[in-house]
């Protein structure tokens, strides 16, 4: 029965490829969709992954991690003195306007890292050391910079080049590799001390504390010490990617322009594949009710009809899923579109397609059971 089953599908080409399409399209626009979302909100918390650290200590007000309000230089001191840092270090972010040799203006995102320990420094460098940071006027872009400050020049930035900050030189001594910033700025690296020359009018630079738990201490208990003992906030690196994560979600529309696609994307799968695996009950209805006839049982025939909608679902869910990972590993080349493919994102997908198989199958169930055998006859 199952081999008829599928021999009657695959013999119809041209509902066996309308119902193929539709499910391929519906999995390609929920996928791609879906991978769309996590990739924007990977861009939202890119210092988390840029700036590795256990704890994050913040203002009591701060929700997410591009949002920085100003602590106390004395913060710090507060920190460390609490039972189980094994260390603190003071860290800037910020926004600010970058000058190049030939006069344009482009936006970066400064970070000052602790002069001494560069704590929270970009770990995987293309070009240059780590250690000429500590030089004069000296900072680190990454190679998104590269392409920016390259705009419009015959050969690409690199060690050596220089532009302004503030007025100030600021001297390219090493490329690093960096996730890139919701904000769209690239990211350029300097030392804390340096950040009052380059952002100058600011009573208060300290924007974040990074910490590192003594040995044996757990980054969240650690955060919760930190907050009764200081009053500030503290976040560990996961508490601090999903507080960002919700706010976004809360507070911007990219999750309802997002979710418009996924939607459509389903839409179109139970209408297309729906109507198309109705359309061949109804066309094949004589064969059916000849088994009917020959002694083949309603649940039976309602297998057989399971059976054919699913093979279409996962036949498309692969040819989907194939596509999507074509246009994601294009897009990725590119470096400008957020896209991540999670193990979450397809098995959501062929949950989805699974749900359209089945509803599908049920409006041919439906047909089946008001099935006379006598139509064979007529």
């Amino acid at each position: 029965m199952l081999r008829l089953a599928l021999k009657m599908l695959f013999g119809d080409h041209a509902k066996y490829l309308m119902l193929i399409s539709g499910i391929t399209f519906a999995t390609l626009l929920m996928t791609q969709g879906a991978a769309l979302f996590c990739g924007i909100m990977s861009w939202t918390f890119s210092p988390l992954r840029n700036m590795r650290a256990h704890v994050w200590v913040t203002d009591p007000k701060v929700e997410q991690v591009n949002d920085s309000k100003p602590l106390r230089d004395t913060d710090i001191l507060r920190v460390r003195s609490v039972d189980g840092v094994a260390w603190a270090a003071a860290l800037y972010q910020g926004y600010n306007q970058a000058r190049l040799v030939d006069g344009t203006f482009k936006f970066v995102t400064l970070v000052g890292l602790d002069s001494t320990t560069l704590a929270g420094a970009p770990v995987n460098l293309a070009e240059g050391r780590l250690d000429d940071l500590r030089l004069p006027n000296t900072v680190i872009i990454d190679e998104f910079g590269v392409q920016r400050f390259s705009e419009g020049r015959g050969r690409p930035v690199g060690v050596g080049d220089s532009f302004e900050i503030n007025d100030r030189e600021a001297r390219i001594v090493g490329v690093c590799r960096t996730a890139r910033s919701f904000t769209g700025g690239p990211f350029v690296f300097t030392t804390y001390d340096r950040i009052a020359s380059y952002v100058p009018g600011q009573r208060k630079l300290l924007s974040f504390v990074l910490v590192q738990p003594a040995a044996g201490i757990a980054p969240a208990d650690l955060a919760r010490r930190i907050e009764r003992e200081t009053g500030l906030r503290a976040y560990t690196r996961t508490e601090f990617m999903w507080s960002t994560i919700w706010w976004y979600v809360r507070n911007t529309g990219i999750p309802i322009n997002v979710g418009l696609i996924v939607l459509i994307g389903l839409v179109v799968g139970v209408a297309v594949s729906g109507q198309t695996f109705y359309s061949f009950v109804l066309e094949n209805s004589r064969n059916l009710a000849a088994l009917k006839a020959m002694g083949a049982s309603t649940g039976i025939l309602c297998l057989m009809l399971i059976v054919q909608s699913l093979a279409v679902g996962f036949i498309g869910f692969g040819i989907g899923l194939g596509l999507v990972c074509v246009i994601g590993y294009t897009v990725l080349q590119l470096g400008k579109v957020p896209f991540l493919l999670l193990w979450q994102v397809p098995v959501a997908s062929l949950a989805a397609v699974i749900f359209i198989s089945i509803l599908a199958a049920v409006l041919g169930i439906w047909r089946i059971t008001r099935l006379e055998p006598a139509i064979v006859f007529r």
